[in-house]
């Protein structure tokens, strides 16, 4: 529940004049546009916006301000929409939704920011009226002058479950996530409330960006230098960036380095560290797609002599992964998973499976709205069949790691132990030794053997890990 102050606005060079010249906004038509595009399209904002803004060329704090009001309001829309409904007095489910994507962006501003109510208010009803004319924009006008006589505390208490009544239920809503989520959340974190209040506030905030140093082409130290950035306290290859669009990094640009969240990186680190007795070189990432985690798995066997070959459903994904893997010992083949025609053997094998991502939400602002329960069940048996194939394809000492961007017990421990129970000559390993570096030791990880990691305590994606050993 972060509070952001506006700022003024660069001269119109770096403005679209398209827009300026209709007298609007520049960046509030941006945060519009990808609104309207992840409610019609199904858009990903933090893909989308990036490229609007170089089209448009909205840079500076233009472009920070434009970034916190899209990200701001997409990752509180089930909250604004309670907050409109009431002010509205009908379901913001029945509002146009030209008109919903400015209401939701104007009362994100009125109620968590420090911008003044009579430019929240009045740059809304300038984009309603250049679109929709008079009669929208006097409705848009009176919904956002009744949310602005109350904060967003005293809408809370009205709107809220009772935290006597429905503890998770106040709290989902307070931190604007899907009640069944905050669920999901308080049962892996023990059923402990203020656990529960520290990871949803977590995940209201906008995350830092992190870099990972692919070994081998750069370190972590030579990658601050140059980025201006922080090395990482868990990931030895993790670059901490303040600020700064990271596709203008030369670094990133060449292939030297990526974006991808620490606790990603220490998945693939946990995998490369596991004790295996004499390594063949023979190591498989199961599920690679988009191609992060490959690219630092090829760059770590490359560094030990080893091979990776990465399996890929898509086609399209696959060709993304080529791209990133170009000059390591990685061969991409597209096939199923469950049944990739691959020879058994391999001495380390990531299954890093498809989840809910319900820990990456802080990343995907918008897709703690998207998902729904029903969505865990096929996931969960899909999850099951790729554990279960890698257990077939790992040699008698080899490791896999099973891991997913998903703290819901249903995609990992049960998962695990599902898994364990029906097959034969498995071991399940302590994960911690894998992940733990100089700055925590395996017992601030929790009691183990598998791994959690959550935005609230490690400042990570909340990854899950399980290393399990064939006899």
């Amino acid at each position: 529940m972060s509070k952001h102050q506006d700022g003024k606005h660069q001269d119109g060079r770096h403005r679209d004049g398209k827009y300026r010249d209709k007298g609007l906004d520049p960046v509030r038509i941006a945060a519009r546009d990808v609104l309207r595009a992840v409610r019609e399209r199904d858009a990903y904002a933090n893909l989308l916006l990036p490229k609007l803004l170089r089209e448009r060329r909205i840079i500076g704090r233009d472009a920070a301000l434009a970034t916190e009001l899209t990200y701001g309001t997409a990752r509180s829309a089930g909250f604004l929409d309670a907050v409109i409904s009431a002010a509205a007095g009908r379901p913001a489910a029945e509002i146009d939704g030209k008109l919903l994507d400015v209401l939701r962006l104007g009362s994100y501003q009125l109620l968590r920011t420090r911008i003044g109510s009579h430019a929240a208010v009045s740059t809304s009803v300038d984009i309603a009226r250049s679109e929709n004319g008079l009669g929208p924009s006097g409705f848009v006008n009176a919904v956002l002058r009744k949310i602005s006589q109350r904060d967003e505390q005293l809408w809370i208490d009205e709107l809220a479950p009772s935290m006597m009544d429905d503890r998770v239920g106040n709290l989902a809503f307070t931190y604007a996530h899907p009640r069944w989520i905050g669920e999901v959340f308080f049962e892996a974190l023990g059923r402990s409330t203020g656990e529960l209040q520290a990871a949803l506030a977590a995940d209201d905030e906008r995350p830092i960006v992190h870099l990972v140093a692919r070994p081998g082409q750069i370190t972590a130290e030579e990658l601050a230098l140059i980025s201006g950035g922080d090395e990482g306290r868990y990931s030895p290859y993790c670059v901490y960036l303040p600020e700064g669009d990271p596709g203008q990094l030369d670094a990133v640009r060449e292939g030297f380095a990526g974006v991808q969240d620490e606790g990603s990186q220490l998945v693939a680190v946990a995998l490369s560290r596991a004790d295996v007795g004499a390594d063949g070189g023979r190591w498989l990432d199961l599920c690679a797609g988009p191609g992060g985690k490959a690219a630092l798995l090829g760059s770590l066997a490359d560094v030990a002599g080893a091979h990776l070959d990465a399996v890929e459903i898509s086609e399209h994904r696959a060709e993304l992964i080529e791209k990133v893997v170009g000059g390591l010992p990685v061969t991409v083949h597209v096939a199923d998973g469950r049944d990739a025609g691959l020879e058994p053997g391999f001495d380390r094998v990531l299954v890093d499976a498809p989840c809910s991502g319900l820990g990456s939400l802080r990343r995907r602002p918008e897709a703690r709205w998207r998902r729904s329960p029903e969505d865990v069940p096929p996931l969960v048996a899909l999850q099951k069949q790729l554990l279960t194939e890698a257990l077939r394809l790992v040699r008698p000492g080899g490791t896999v790691v099973y891991s997913t961007c998903s703290p819901h017990l249903a995609e990992t421990v049960e998962v695990v132990d599902a898994v364990l129970a029906e097959v034969d000559g498995i071991t399940q390993v302590d994960a911690r030794p894998l992940v733990a570096g100089e700055v925590f030791d395996a017992e601030s990880l929790g009691p183990g053997p598998h791994v959690q990691l959550w935005p609230h305590r490690q400042d990570t994606d909340a990854m899950f890990l399980a290393a399990l050993r064939k006899d």
